[in-house]
């Protein structure tokens, strides 16, 4: 999906409402599976029907998911949108706050998701082992070559667009798999003083 294509969110209010661990929880299984009742959400997240209910009607309050077809007497939900850019807008007052607040905890659960990977790597084939990767990077960039490189790790995964919603679309072999990075000037302060000199 393109960046002009991705919803824009600076309201504060709908960007804090990600901002808990079960409901970022909720809208990946979410994406992964196309749709879910709220007690199969439970089931996979380890959680109680009447908890994942709560925080499904929040996200659906904020707009982040809706109700798919019904099936029989089961209610599922879909996401709306699974392509978002919440950067903070200077214009809307506490949008920066809100950014700060989603951004720990999906950095808390990216961090541990990750964690649990690696501890179980050794049970995984060398296959799977060397098509993964952990890097990092230390380079000098304006704001503007930042924000494009932003823009490009945005785009890298446009490739595998619609295989969550159709499984024809993988090829054989296939496995669901997650992408993290973060794209971020060191802070201003003494450590770049120092690398200034």
């Amino acid at each position: 999906m393109t960046a002009e294509r991705r919803e824009r969110i600076t309201d504060p209010e709908r960007i804090r409402a990600l901002a808990h661990p079960v409901r970022i929880a909720l809208l990946d299984y979410l994406s992964d599976v196309t749709e879910a009742t709220a007690t199969e959400c439970a089931e996979a997240l380890g959680e109680s029907p009447a908890s994942c209910s709560f925080h499904l009607r929040t996200l659906e309050k904020y707009g982040y998911i809706e109700r798919a077809e019904r099936r029989g007497r089961e209610k599922p939900w879909r996401v709306r949108s699974a392509d978002f850019d919440m950067r903070p807008d200077p214009d809307v007052a506490g949008s920066l706050h809100a950014v700060q607040a989603v951004a720990s905890v999906g950095l808390e659960s990216e961090f541990l998701r990750a964690m649990d990977w690696f501890s179980r790597i050794d049970r995984e084939s060398d296959e799977w082992v060397q098509a993964t990767t952990f890097t990092r990077s230390s380079f000098w960039a304006t704001a503007e070559e930042l924000a494009q490189l932003s823009r490009d790790v945005q785009d890298l995964t446009d490739r595998f667009a619609g295989r969550h919603a159709d499984p024809s679309k993988r090829p054989e072999g296939a496995r669901f798999s997650k992408f993290f990075a973060v794209v971020n000037p060191e802070p201003l302060g003494d450590a770049n003083e120092e690398r200034d000199r």
